[in-house]
């Protein structure tokens, strides 16, 4: 371990601009030292993600094509030698976890939880935790769809496994003690799409149908084929809205429970469409039956997905991303809160990008993530790329539009790149 920022090398392993990365690790050094004092330091990263196709399917079984972005969460750590876990996150108060007092750390409190989550979730898998001090930034949006969260989680899920764990926790564990956090010390009934797209790194296929979660690394990327993968944040967080994400699972759930099993991908699209009568009388519940479709006909769109990525068949792809879309909003409904009909910043700034691509007659757009409020997509023809980010900034301000790349590099150690 050194306190010497990562080498030039190392940081162009995962950064495009190294100059730029590596003033941020000086800056992530120096809040460090003004924050705990002088230590040997270890740094990390762990990006954010994009969801490419597979929308609200993880949770029940289904597939996804994802793939981690240059927006990263980043931290310089030491260990304290203790049993105490302090993390300073830029712009934030800090964080101190007593790992022998995790059970008077209340659920539902926000990062503290979710700190705390992770360590018991960990130690409940076998793994070792213990006290360190870290000083976290980060360039990934929040409460906006790109996974700020899952990319927090994996950075520390990487810090346990460098400091405590001798680099023997697979990526798949990562995700299960973000998972495991979520679900116990949040109350949100999240999937591992978010958590595995960030650990793993690069554009990834993942089935979550058995028990082990099975994924593979995809050769994707936009730009070559002329295009360029642009993120809208439309200025809508959905920070409040757990309820509203929990219900999609949960009515899947429902209605895998009808057709005799745990999750949809117990079954099937023709078992449901036989049944459907069935169990609309027993669950009295239209949106269930849409969220169900959906699962079913986006399970089937990401295999067309990775045949046409193979295939190398752009056209198809487009297509099958609109597809997408239109089912997210559509059959999953999840472009706004019904609760909250009046806001719908993810269909206007949809419609305001439909009328942009229509004008050049080329591109794609669809809700992006969890959807409800937060973030489109949009995928522009590299040329016009410049002039879609100055028409939608026009609407949603520049600071909330993100041209972005897909990044190899998963949550790691940078030290052991």
């Amino acid at each position: 371990m050194s306190n010497i920022i990562p080498s030039a090398e190392k940081l162009s392993r995962i950064y495009k601009d190294t100059e730029g990365a590596a003033a941020r690790y000086e800056h992530l050094a120096d809040g460090y030292s003004q924050s705990f004092g002088e230590a040997e330091l270890s740094f990390f990263t762990s990006p954010g993600r994009t969801e490419i196709i597979g929308n609200h399917t993880d949770h029940n079984g289904g597939k996804v094509i994802a793939a981690s972005i240059d927006l990263d969460t980043i931290g310089a750590a030491a260990v304290s030698g203790d049993e105490i876990i302090e993390i300073q996150s830029e712009g934030y108060p800090r964080i101190t976890v007593d790992l022998d007092a995790i059970d008077s750390i209340p659920k539902e409190s926000g990062t503290i939880s979710l700190i705390a989550g992770m360590a018991e979730g960990a130690r409940k898998m076998g793994y070792q935790v213990h006290g360190f001090k870290a000083y976290v930034t980060t360039t990934v949006i929040p409460a906006a769809g790109i996974s700020s969260s899952a990319s927090f989680e994996m950075l520390v899920a990487a810090i346990f496994n460098h400091f405590f764990n001798d680099g023997k926790i697979p990526v798949s564990d990562y995700a299960r003690i973000g998972q495991y956090s979520e679900n116990h010390f949040w109350n949100k009934a999240s999937g591992l799409m978010d958590q595995m797209a960030c650990a793993v790194g690069g554009p990834i296929r993942l089935d979550f149908g058995g028990d082990e979660i099975e994924y593979g690394q995809i050769p994707f990327s936009f730009d070559e084929y002329g295009y360029r993968l642009v993120i809208v944040n439309t200025g809508g967080g959905h920070a409040d809205l757990s309820a509203e994400y929990s219900a999609m699972p949960q009515e899947m759930f429902a209605v895998a429970e009808e057709l005799g099993g745990k999750r949809l991908c117990d079954t099937n699209m023709e078992a449901f469409l036989s049944h459907v009568t069935q169990i609309r009388k027993k669950l009295g519940n239209d949106r269930a039956l849409l969220r169900a479709m959906h699962f079913f006909n986006e399970t089937a769109r990401v295999d067309k997905m990775a045949e046409a990525i193979g295939a190398r068949d752009i056209g198809s792809i487009l297509s099958l991303l609109s597809a997408s879309g239109s089912s997210s909003y559509e059959l999953l409904q999840n472009g706004y809160c019904i609760a909250t009909p009046e806001e719908q910043s993810i269909p206007l700034a949809l419609a305001l990008t439909e009328q942009f691509l229509a004008s050049i007659g080329d591109g794609v757009c669809r809700i992006h993530g969890g959807g409800l409020a937060g973030v489109i997509m949009a995928v522009v023809p590299e040329k016009n790329t410049s002039d879609y980010v100055d028409y939608i900034s026009g609407y949603f301000g520049r600071d909330n539009v993100y041209p972005m790349n897909i990044r190899a590099v998963g949550a790691v150690c940078v030290d052991d790149i």
